[in-house]
């Protein structure tokens, strides 16, 4: 091999050496395992550039040409070609080649495989640059070996793969084994020093996935993949030192595919003879299902074992050789969803939103009051509308109390205290309203005004009101208790004259106001407020308070109902206090019962149609599933008259779990379904209590039945008896008005969003059906339905979610022909597409999909898709695809995802010709 002057050029060279025809060497194979390449002993240069060198091995002659020359023997020789990577610091086997008698050669992948590991075990040894000096001998090694292959076999040529396509350059930026941001080598450095406190400077296996900076699932995972690296390392033991573990580090955090193939199938051949059987297939599988919490593919690992041998192994021989898993890898097309249609309108859209730096203050805040105002005016004018009359009755009772005798006496604090009240008077009237659902479910029905008054916030609207009550209350409380009181006691006789006609003779203790009926009723109203306004705060109606035991009953959702339940005696102590006033004498000036009138008997007659509506019209329990992840499904008897969209909700109330609790579900069934369901999730005490009651009755399902119990009214079960009270309206039942949609369930957050995909399947059906009977009215019976597009993405975090809705799945994979729905399953259990925890997953999972259309995730037709979407590039791609349209964002699920999808559809609104409608469920 020659160098250039500069010392960094490499030119090729030619290496020649023996092939025999016979069987005497029986030299075993080099056991050591590890990555092939190698130190040569000398200085790291930053500069790698490669130079290769080809091995031809004739029969009986080995020799040293230098450039290319070289003695050869006779025509008919069988020669193998070995082309190695040579960097500054390292030598890699590249690839070995059979050359045949024409010229032509192929790669046998098993000779490659042999000759790395004869060859590495010999170039990991070489501690100088004697490698270039004695290679022929060790070249003359290989061939001792290669001699062994040839008389035993004659492989195929191996199929090569092209890495340079779509789905080939995706595949090579995975098998990641460590994390980017945890597994940095400071980072594993400092929990290698403090882990190896207690065993002497010893990192223990056990400890090697927190070492990594893995979670506790993908315990065992790690363990196999330390079994491995110890085996390559040829190291013995359950502990490795630190500079072992920066060895480790560096082989599996190294960029190159080929080497992290090679790692992958190190760990699945654990009996080191290059190839892989089925049961260690199985093994890897299993510990692949468990770091990703796939109880179901791990009980199934063999079966998935077989299937991928079935693939892989045509001509049954028993095993795997590592170019099966490369070929898996490269060629399974990839899960995960190409979002936008091109680079280049990528690339568009991603310059729209990139926000304008504007450097003057004034335009960039004009710009941001500009567009809050447009995100915001429905909210905006009921607020204002709102605050001006709270404003303008505590300025009308503060000027009518300044010209009053009272204010001689009190001063200003009475004008405060009697403003406050009249507040906290309209204030408790106008409370009521955004929980009478009857009558918004109806304005939302049947008037024009969700144009203008935003519905969808009744209960914000109800929290923002509740806050207006405690500064009432304050004011009024505080005023009289802190100022008018102490003023009326301390006042001479002159003074107080005035106040003979309102207080009698000047009381002589402070202990007199509070005595008083005025004084009691303000007390216990102001006691039995602070307690349900505490309890409904979602620290405690959520439980997120760490509280004793003890403690603990007294929160959740159980204290927040009943509590709230205390205004009955509020408002009836608030009518009492409204009489009996100090300063207001003549009936028609104590107004309290004439602000709470309407408003409790409109809130009084919701009750008592509730009550009538779930007695004269009882239900009858169809079906009862339980399902993993404790959900509940309720099928039960559509009473006559009952008429609902997709995408509202219903109260239930079982009196085996409590006779007074109502609790609201989304509707899972369709408006055209004969029949009504919910699914319930185990959240609470009345959900738990519920799902005890309907376990007891119910059995394991048959062969064929999901669930993990059911029971069918035909069983002539005793059911507990159950009452339906709704349908009420939700912000999921306006997807009608828009053409596109895009449909986002978290968990059991699903529930209205599957009553609208159904909705949208029956429809189809019915266009089907009224285009046979007559072409020209096919949108008949579709009349108001505008919908021509559903993206539905249903996230969740256990794979036995699947089964709550792995009906409806498999029936829109039939029907949909024409891709009106377009489903996106997400289990975020498991790990993002590229980990080496995720890879086996994935290939399986392409097989299975491919060969029988089941995927191995979701147990259905809809191809599930790995951790969590990228939210922006879901709303790229549905912007790109429909510019100029108006989509329409339902979601339904935890808090925390309401704010990152709000402000896209915000964002992508104000930058595209796409406007997005955002609207969040709310119970």
């Amino acid at each position: 091999m020659r160098r250039g002057n500069s010392g960094t050029d490499h030119e090729l060279g030619i290496l020649r050496g023996a092939h025999s025809d016979t069987n005497s060497d029986n030299e075993s194979i080099a056991s050591d395992r590890s990555a092939f390449s190698g130190p040569l002993g000398r200085p790291k240069r930053a500069s790698k550039k490669n130079a290769r060198f080809a091995a031809d091995l004739p029969k009986r002659s080995t020799s040293l040409s230098d450039g290319g020359g070289g003695g050869r023997g006779g025509e008919d020789d069988e020669y193998v070609e070995i082309t190695l990577d040579i960097r500054d610091d390292s030598v890699a086997v590249h690839s070995v080649q059979q050359a045949s008698p024409g010229g032509g050669a192929h790669e046998d992948p098993e000779l490659t495989l042999l000759t790395k590991k004869t060859l590495e075990s010999n170039l990991n040894n070489s501690a100088s640059l004697s490698f270039f000096r004695s290679t022929s001998s060790r070249i003359k090694n290989a061939s001792r070996e290669l001699r062994r292959v040839f008389s035993r076999r004659s492989a195929p040529p191996a199929r090569r793969f092209d890495r340079t396509s779509s789905a080939a350059v995706h595949a090579l930026k995975g098998l990641k084994f460590i994390a980017t941001k945890t597994a940095a080598w400071p980072a594993v450095e400092q929990r290698f020093d403090k882990l190896s406190l207690d065993s002497n400077g010893l990192l223990l296996s056990s400890k090697f996935w927190e070492c990594l900076g893995m979670n506790k699932e993908s315990k065992d995972f790690a363990d196999q993949l330390f079994r491995a690296l110890a085996r390559r390392n040829n190291i013995s033991g359950d502990a490795i030192t630190k500079d072992q573990l920066r060895l480790f580090w560096e082989q599996i955090s190294d960029e190159s595919f080929d080497a992290k193939l090679q790692v992958f199938f190190d760990m699945v051949d654990k009996d080191e003879d290059g190839r892989v059987t089925e049961e260690e297939v199985a093994e890897i599988i299993s510990l692949s299902a468990s770091a990703n919490k796939l109880s179901t593919i791990q009980k199934q690992a063999k079966e998935y074992a077989a299937l991928i041998m079935e693939e892989l192994d045509p001509d049954n021989a028993g095993y795997i050789m590592i170019e099966n898993l490369e070929m898996l890898l490269l060629q399974a097309p990839n899960q995960s969803v190409r979002m936008g249609d091109s680079r280049i309108l990528s690339q568009m859209i991603s310059q729209k939103l990139k926000p304008a730096k504007e450097t003057k203050p004034l335009v960039r805040w004009s710009e941001k009051i500009k567009y809050f105002v447009l995100d915001n005016w429905q909210r905006l004018w009921i607020m204002m509308l709102w605050l001006g009359i709270c404003g303008g009755l505590f300025a009308y009772k503060f000027i009518q109390y300044r010209n009053k005798a009272a204010y001689g006496v009190m001063g200003y604090c009475v004008c405060v205290a009697k403003g406050g009240a009249e507040t906290l008077k309209f204030n408790m009237a106008l409370i009521l309203l955004p929980v009478c659902r009857n009558t918004i479910t109806w304005l939302r029905n049947k008037t024009k005004l969700g144009v203008v008054v935003p519905f969808d916030d009744n209960l914000n609207f109800h929290k923002v009101i509740a806050s207006g009550i405690v500064v009432g209350g304050l004011l009024h409380v505080v005023a009289h208790l802190a100022c008018d009181f102490p003023r009326l006691l301390a006042a001479d006789e002159d003074t107080y004259e005035p106040m003979i006609p309102y207080f009698g003779e000047q009381p002589e203790s402070y202990w007199w106001f509070v005595k008083g009926v005025e004084g009691v009723t303000g007390i216990i109203m102001v006691v039995l407020m602070a307690i349900a306004f505490t309890l409904a705060t979602p620290w405690f109606r959520r439980n997120k308070l760490n509280l004793p035991n003890f403690l603990k009953k007294l929160t959740g959702f159980n204290a927040f109902w009943y509590s709230h339940h205390l205004f009955i005696i509020v408002y009836a102590l608030l009518i009492v206090h409204g009489i009996k006033l100090y300063l207001t004498k003549i009936w028609y000036q104590k107004t309290t019962w004439m602000y709470l009138a309407v408003p409790m008997l409109l809130y009084a007659s919701e009750r008592l149609l509730r009550a009538l509506r779930s007695s004269i019209k009882p239900v009858k329990i169809i079906k009862v599933a339980v399902y993993p992840g404790n959900v509940l499904s309720l099928h039960v008897t559509k009473p006559q008259g009952f008429k609902y969209k997709s995408g509202q909700y219903m109260f239930v109330n079982c009196r085996a779990v409590s006779p007074f609790e109502w609790h609201p579900f989304s509707i899972t069934s369709a408006p055209g379904d004969d029949y009504l369901s919910v699914h319930i999730r185990t959240l609470g005490d009345w959900t738990r209590k519920l799902r005890t009651v309907f376990s007891e009755v119910c059995k394991p399902p048959t062969a064929g039945k999901s669930g993990l119990l059911r029971a069918e009214g035909g069983d002539s079960v005793a059911f507990p008896k159950v009452l339906i009270d709704g349908p009420y309206g939700a912000p999921a039942q306006d997807y009608k008005k828009y053409d596109v949609v895009l449909l986002v369930g978290l968990g059991i957050g699903a529930t209205p969003m599957i009553s609208i995909v159904k909705d949208i399947i029956n429809n189809m059906k019915t266009d089907a059906r009224d285009s046979d009977i007559e072409n020209n009215n096919s949108n008949g019976n579709s009349k108001g339905f505008r919908t021509r597009k559903a993206y539905f993405y249903w996230v969740t975090r256990e794979q036995g979610s699947f089964e709550w809705f792995k009906g409806i799945m498999d029936e829109v994979s039939e029907l949909d022909e024409e891709g009106i729905i377009e489903l996106h399953n997400y289990c975020t259990s498991v790990y993002e597409d590229g980990d080496a925890r995720v890879a086996l997953i994935a290939m399986l999972q392409s097989l299975q999909h491919a060969k029988n259309g089941v995927d191995v995730v979701s147990g259905t037709r809809v191809k599930s898709h790995f951790a969590k979407p990228n939210w922006r590039q879901v709303y790229k791609r549905i912007a790109v695809q429909h510019p100029g349209k108006r989509i329409g964002v339902f979601y339904c699920g935890a808090p925390g995802l309401t704010k990152e999808l709000k402000n896209l559809a915000l964002d992508f609104s104000r930058k595209t010709t796409t406007k997005f409608d955002f609207h969040k469920e709310n119970f």
